[in-house]
């Protein structure tokens, strides 16, 4: 799936948000060594680098067109091409941050146990994931994407993100593999301006990707105008045109 740096950071400041409350949250206070799976275009690892200024931050991601936004706004970083789910790195680090990308990750109860014992004694897992697959913003994905003419097309597309647990799951699972696990979810109210249209292209940089990409040019703008139309009567603009979108967020640190 091809990523957008330049659509994905129109929001930086929103997105931004939840990964210093995250980085705010983690107990380790001697780093040394810190990474940045699935970094994007680097504020992630800006923020972790300003968190820990004397620690040596490396960042990793999917994506060759993030790569290039991330290397350009951090060129003193080293970054690295990479599948997450198949990162060999032993470590051990002090701090690893997964900011906004383990949804796309599968197998979540071999990942996270594999990904704690890259931590050095003490080091935490900080992990941040979008829990919005029940919000109107998803749901009219899944039902825009199977009541057009692209049906067959997308008929897979909400299997993008991976399968989706609890955070007692995730409580457990970690507990279980020796960590101690501060979780908790906070809904985020992001105001943004433009109606129904700013929500559209906010979900045009994360969610609205595996829908587009099997599309061609006219398909996805059709389908784009439909999917806006549902937007619209789910998220009312106020009169200045602000549209309140609610964003639920589950975030986990794992503590060796």
């Amino acid at each position: 799936m091809d990523w957008s740096a330049a659509q994905y950071t129109r929001f930086e400041d929103e997105r931004n948000r939840p990964i210093r409350d995250l980085l705010a949250r983690i107990p380790t206070s001697e780093v040394k060594r810190a990474a940045d799976l699935g970094c994007g275009p680097g504020n992630s690892t800006e923020l972790l680098r300003a968190r820990y200024p004397e620690a040596a931050v490396t960042g990793m991601d999917s994506s060759p067109d993030m790569l290039t936004a991330a290397r350009k706004r951090l060129p003193d970083v080293r970054f690295d091409l990479g599948d997450l789910a198949a990162w060999s790195d032993p470590g051990p680090y002090d701090v690893i941050l997964a900011n906004a990308v383990l949804q796309w990750v599968p197998d979540h109860s071999t990942l996270l146990p594999a990904l704690l014992g890259k931590l050095a004694e003490g080091g935490s897992l900080a992990v941040q994931m979008p829990d919005n697959l029940d919000e109107p913003s998803h749901r009219l994905m899944r039902e825009t994407a199977s009541a057009g003419p692209w049906a067959g097309k997308l008929k897979e597309a909400a299997n993008a993100r991976t399968v989706r647990q609890d955070a007692e799951w995730y409580f457990r699972r970690l507990r279980e593999a020796g960590a101690t696990v501060d979780i908790w979810r906070t809904t985020y109210f992001h105001p943004l301006t433009g109606g129904a249209g700013a929500v559209v292209e906010w979900f045009k940089g994360t969610g609205l990707r595996p829908f587009l990409e099997p599309l061609d040019a006219g398909e996805k703008t059709d389908f784009l105008a439909r999917y806006q139309t549902e937007i619209d009567r789910a998220y009312p603009a106020l009169p200045d045109g602000t549209v309140l979108l609610p964003f639920p967020r589950l975030f986990i640190v794992a503590t060796r």
